[in-house]
């Protein structure tokens, strides 16, 4: 079993950056494809972007592709998003989540755990 557990996130001004850091326990999660999601209030769970378990390809939603960065550090067992010029749309509830294989995938159901989610919240 894989437990994840996300931290780094808080309210903060639009234009501004933050870091949310992902660390898994259980096993070594260095060859499975990680993602971040997100939802906001009253919408569903939102693909933001994944890292591949091998290689470390990453892949964004247009939306973030030129603010958010996602990196894993492998030695920590830890992933991470590099969130830059926040907006107050990016407001939501951050989830990372493991599958049990290198390919990534956009999709919710693909993805055996998850952490307990941190809250992002974006002041214009």
């Amino acid at each position: 079993q894989v437990q994840l557990v996300e931290s780094g996130g808080g309210l903060v001004q639009a234009g501004a950056s933050l870091r949310l850091s992902c660390t898994a326990s259980g096993r070594s999660v260095k060859q499975y494809a990680m993602a971040w999601f997100r939802q906001a209030p009253g919408k569903e769970r939102e693909y933001v972007g994944t890292i591949s378990g091998i290689g470390g390809s990453t892949y964004y939603i247009d939306e973030v592709k030129d603010r958010f960065t996602i990196s894993r550090d492998n030695t920590k067992n830890t992933l991470y998003l590099q969130m830059s010029n926040l907006k107050s749309e990016d407001t939501a509830v951050y989830y990372c989540a493991a599958r049990g294989h290198p390919a990534v995938s956009s999709l919710v159901g693909q993805y055996e755990y998850w952490g307990q989610g941190t809250q992002v919240t974006v002041s214009s």
